[in-house]
């Protein structure tokens, strides 16, 4: 057998008995729709692991963030502070609002947002910032509330990547104004799509409520107030969520060990940097990230990711910049620092059902790779 005839994905779903038992349930009950029992089980239980007042699913989580920004009034004119490396829906949210996104450069030491060029980005025009957790490292909340608190700004946490994470013992979903999860296929845990929005803020909640069942007045059916959206997940998602729920620590605990793993195997490869870690956090177990050569190497990443592909090894990329994309396109933005992690950045196959063995053999690929590409 050749090397490339067993592939390992970068990422594959972890579902068992107890999912498929969930959703036939659901099934078999007739909600299947926006109501149900599994719908309201998530969101309890969703609120608390995340330590906060409510949570409210959505279809998933790119509209999540989009509900919290239009709640908040977020419109034509404003201008949302955002890192320059993040994936295009952070940006794009924004954008739904008729607001601007305005990037700014993330730190070397957390590849999360920096809070000094956010506060240097602040202007008259400035209404929210939203910090991403990227590769599942919260930002440096207590710094970014401070700034906001000051300035009177929304702090959204985008969360996407970061379920279970804590950072000094408080958990994500709790550290921002409003916090949004992603539960995507690729996610820590998923419903396929899916996504979440929470906050201790009652008012907030309410009206980010309204506007994800189309607007309709809560107390007069076929009655809209406002324009709203349908941005309400499934009750069938929900059954699926439920069952992540009941066995995310041990989803996130298998997840940690792949990383761990890796980490540990491939530390003597001068050409690989693992994600650096802040004292304090517990990142979530999302996807191994490494760095690929020196600083400043441009082309090292890509060869390794075509190598590894030969070779059996799905990898992907870092973001591309938000400021370097058609629809956010900003010549003006000066964030060295997400350029060059965008150009070496690598995430390495990782899921729970990815075996010592199998780890050992992408790790062993990897070597191989590297020593044919040096």
């Amino acid at each position: 057998m050749s090397m490339a005839d067993d592939r390992y994905p970068v990422a594959r779903p972890s579902l068992s008995e107890l999912e498929e038992r969930y959703v036939v349930d659901a099934l078999r009950s007739g909600w299947v729709s926006s109501r149900g029992p599994y719908l309201d089980d998530f969101e309890d239980r969703f609120a608390r692991r995340c330590a906060a007042g409510t949570a409210l699913a959505t279809a998933n989580g790119t509209v999540a963030l989009h509900l919290v920004l239009a709640a908040a009034g977020i419109g034509p004119g404003d201008e949302v502070i955002v890192p320059a490396l993040t994936y295009v829906a952070t940006a794009n949210a924004v954008a739904y609002c008729g607001a601007r996104a305005v990037c700014v450069d993330v730190l070397p030491e957390s590849w999360c947002v920096d809070p000094a060029a956010v506060r240097a980005a602040i202007g008259p025009r400035t209404r929210a910032v939203i910090a991403v957790d990227l590769y599942g490292h919260p930002a440096d909340y207590p710094a970014l509330r401070a700034l906001c608190q000051r300035h009177g700004l929304l702090l959204v946490a985008d969360a996407a990547e970061s379920f279970g994470a804590t950072a000094d013992g408080r958990p994500t979903g709790a550290l921002a104004d409003a916090t949004t999860f992603s539960f995507f296929g690729n996610k820590v845990i998923t419903a396929g799509e899916g996504g979440c929005v929470t906050t201790s803020d009652e008012t907030l909640a309410a009206r980010m409520r309204l506007l994800r069942n189309q607007g309709m007045d809560p107390h007069r059916r076929y009655y809209f107030p406002v324009l709203g959206y349908n941005y309400r997940m499934t009750n069938l998602g929900a059954a699926l969520l439920c069952a992540q729920l009941d066995r995310a620590d041990e989803i996130i605990a298998r997840r940690d060990e792949v990383i761990a793993g890796y980490e540990a195997q491939l530390a003597d490869e001068p050409a690989l940097s693992a994600q650096p870690v802040v004292a304090g956090v517990r990142r979530a177990p999302w996807m191994a990230a490494f760095l690929v050569g020196p600083e400043g190497d441009a082309t090292s990443r890509d060869t390794l990711a075509l190598t590894l592909d030969r070779l059996g090894v799905e990898t992907r990329p870092f973001f591309v910049p938000i400021p370097d994309l058609p629809a956010h396109r900003d010549p003006a933005a000066h964030c060295p620092v997400t350029a060059d992690l965008s150009r070496r950045g690598i995430n390495l196959p990782t899921y729970p059902e990815l075996t010592e063995a199998g780890l050992k053999t992408v790790v062993e690929r990897i070597r191989a790779a590297l020593a044919s590409i040096a």
